[in-house]
């Protein structure tokens, strides 16, 4: 009689509207916190989380759609949110949104956090420990200089090369972080591109120090919207307990916000300007805050931003750009004269490319740099009309040395070798200097990172031979 009375006392009440993701629960008898998930008896694979309230009703989302619901059902409290798992036991594994895995491995069960709930500590890090960490991409470090702690987006259409980017970034940081711990958040990508990044961290060794979170494009919006908070969660666990800098990758942030529309208008919210809803806004800065660092430890964020319709005045583009540090824009034209990464040069911009972070020369060049590119853009009309021949001297020269810094920033991936056919490149920051420094003065631009690459390879393979031969002498 005491079990059932327990039941009867954490009834919710029967299910009134199926619409979509978006069911209403008449309150008849205790009522829900929110974001707790409804219990709905024989049935555990169903998640229904309370949303919001509208009168005596609770508005929840059907998290997997999950078809089991229908009117008249009545649905229990569990006292219980979406949690996911934190800790070590979570190294080099994949979890969705819901923290269940992905990986054919155990789930685990111990050590779990809601999603929904931020560490809640506001002890940031001051800006005197500023620390520049090199990614081995010419054009990254040089016009978005990667520092510990901050937040650099990458931004482009469909095509042009974000994930591929990102994944490049992962190999190249990942390796030489000396063993720093990574979060990979999968928002609304293609299946394929999450099991080739799998795949790729696994064969060079890096997965051991990831931690990976899927919310794909066959999962629901709802699901989707929860992968990047699930993400949080592990990293501010790592860096809160553990006191661990983090890198925390994220593809696609859009897709989070795209994400949050479509339940906005399950949930039939009425849309602002651009077609989205306030809520979305405020969430995005909640997570973004998320994503910061304290005393114990840093959060190092990557964010690819898809831009609709290639236009980056839409207010979502806006709204990410607003809370990233570093914003490197991915253009179409480029990326169709086979150009990789396909950076546009004048509208990429960062807030960190100051003297006192990046130094005195590299600021310096960085400025030569962006002039010769606002000129070379202007005289690229004047030229469609009445060809290079008729420029100035110093035009003429502007605009090849224009070109060959075009042609410098082109790099070839190590996540791409294997489609491409030719070995991936890591340049160190002083030999990108370097080869700027000897465009701008009219030479051609070094390749000292290829030979000193090739180098310690050479030198070893006759070491090793070498005593070899002398011993067939001596005998």
């Amino acid at each position: 009689m005491s079990q059932a009375a327990a039941a009867l006392n954490q009834t919710v009440g029967p299910i009134t509207s199926l619409r979509g993701l978006m069911v209403e629960v008449e309150i008849t008898g205790e009522r829900p916190d929110v974001k707790e998930l409804l219990l709905l008896e024989g049935h555990p694979e169903v998640f229904l989380e309370v949303n919001f309230f509208r009168a005596n009703k609770a508005v929840c989302l059907n998290l997997n759609n999950s078809q089991a619901l229908s009117c008249g059902t009545v649905v229990t409290r569990s006292h219980q949110k979406v949690t996911v798992p934190v800790g070590p036991e979570t190294m080099g594994r994949v979890f969705n949104a819901l923290g269940e895995p992905l990986d054919e491995a155990p789930a685990v069960t111990t050590n779990r956090r809601s999603i929904t709930e931020p560490s809640g500590t506001k002890s940031y890090r001051s800006s005197d420990k500023l620390e520049l960490l090199e990614t081995g991409l010419k054009v990254i470090d040089f016009l978005t200089p990667f520092v510990k702690g901050r937040k650099i987006g990458v931004v482009g259409g469909a095509g042009v090369g974000k994930t591929v980017l990102t994944m490049e970034m992962i190999h190249n940081v990942t390796q030489g972080s000396n063993g720093s711990l990574s979060v990979y958040c999968g928002v609304g990508e293609r299946i394929r591109e999450g099991n080739e990044l799998y795949e790729t961290l696994k064969d060079t060794d890096v997965l051991k120090n990831t931690v990976m979170y899927f919310g794909q494009m066959d999962s629901t919006p709802a699901i989707r919207s929860m992968v990047a908070p699930a993400a949080a969660t592990a990293a501010e666990y790592f860096r809160d307990e553990e006191g661990r800098d983090i890198l925390f990758f994220v593809d696609n942030i859009y897709r989070h916000i795209q994400a949050l529309t479509e339940l906005s208008t399950n949930l039939g919210l009425t849309p602002s300007e651009g077609g989205y809803s306030p809520l979305v806004y405020s969430e995005l800065r909640r997570l973004q805050d998320r994503l910061s660092s304290t005393e114990k430890g840093t959060i190092t964020s990557v964010q690819a931003v898809y831009i609709p319709a290639d236009d980056l005045s839409d207010p979502a583009v806006q709204a990410i750009s607003q809370q990233l540090d570093s914003v490197l824009v991915l253009n179409r034209s480029i990326a169709e004269q086979g150009i990789r990464p396909a950076v546009d040069l004048l509208k990429t911009t960062s807030s960190l490319l100051t003297p006192t972070i990046v130094g005195e020369r590299h600021y310096a060049l960085a400025q030569k740099v962006q002039a010769i590119m606002q000129k070379y853009d202007s005289l690229k009309n004047i030229i469609a009309i009445v060809g290079e021949n008729e420029l100035s001297p110093a035009d003429r020269t502007d605009y090849q040395n224009a070109k060959k810094l075009v042609e410098f920033f082109s790099q070839d991936f190590s996540v791409a070798e294997k489609f491409s056919g030719r070995p991936g490149e890591y340049w160190k920051l002083e030999d990108t200097l370097s080869g700027i420094e000897a465009i701008l003065s009219g030479k051609e631009a070094p390749k000292q990172n290829q030979e000193s690459a090739e180098k310690p390879k050479d030198e070893e393979k006759p070491a090793e031979p070498a005593p070899e031969p002398e011993k067939k002498v001596e005998k």
